[in-house]
């Protein structure tokens, strides 16, 4: 079995790492022919994150098989952290169940990390319809989430075509954002039927700063008392979807 990952830079892998790193110590990364992937629950089975990052967005891929790996997280997003933008970044894996990383760009580097036992469960996609579609720059989601959590915990989402509402609530106060059409930040909006739902603000912000630095756009889809979908597009890396249980109130 051969499995090798290159990339221009580490700014790719930086994205993954920080974005698995939000819900899970450990990952099993699946290799395969057409790609790299890795799909995770965090510990209270609240929050989900699939991520594929397709063979064609690396400057060079090898995989001749199907090939799981297992790392902690945190550990291999040290290791990354060390190339700096212009350096590019090969991961192998490497005899006596380790993992080669290769930072290279005249001042060369070479890391051993010991793999982990990989977990062999899978876990399935939930099988959603979603009512409401909103699409964002991760920065202005971002922004939003940042200023509901100064008085809140919580965020509820909120849609009635042609706008979103998010708002909280706490001890201190309470806050309410709205953003329509014209709103500088908001890409798109189609609701199928008003939605409404309540989410943690912590998984949200967590998971939105780790790739708003990326760029691109965020799909935000949902329905009332559903589960929550985040589509992050991240350049050259293909997609990372993020799924969120709505908060149980009683």
């Amino acid at each position: 079995m051969t499995f090798s990952a290159s990339t221009k830079s580490p700014d790719e892998w930086k994205v993954v790492t920080s974005a698995i790193s939000t819900l899970v110590d450990e990952a099993t990364f699946e290799a395969t022919v057409e790609g790299l992937s890795f799909r995770g629950m965090d510990p209270s089975h609240v929050a989900l994150i699939d991520i594929h990052w397709p063979n064609s967005a690396f400057q060079k891929f090898s995989c001749n098989d199907s090939i799981k790996f297992g790392v902690r997280i945190d550990e291999f997003s040290k290791l990354i952290r060390r190339g700096d933008k212009k350096d590019a970044v090969e991961v192998t894996i490497g005899e006596n169940s380790t993992l080669l990383i290769r930072i290279k760009n005249g001042y060369n580097r070479e890391y051993k990390v010991r793999l982990i036992e990989s977990s062999s469960s899978s876990t399935p996609l939930p099988k959603l319809s979603f009512n409401s579609r909103v699409v964002l720059t991760p920065s202005t989601l971002d922004r939003v989430l940042s200023d509901i959590q100064v008085v809140s915990e919580y965020v509820t989402l909120g849609s009635e075509q042609p706008k979103i509402t998010f708002s909280g609530k706490g001890d201190s106060g309470e806050a309410n954002i709205t953003l329509d059409q014209s709103s500088e930040g908001l890409e798109d909006i189609s609701v199928k039927e008003n939605s409404n739902a309540t989410y943690s603000l912590d998984y949200l912000s967590r998971i939105t700063k780790a790739v708003s630095s990326t760029g691109g756009s965020v799909i935000a889809e949902y329905s009332t008392k559903m589960p929550l979908r985040l589509e992050f597009r991240v350049a050259n890396v293909g997609r990372i979807h993020f799924y969120l249980a709505p908060r149980v109130q009683d």
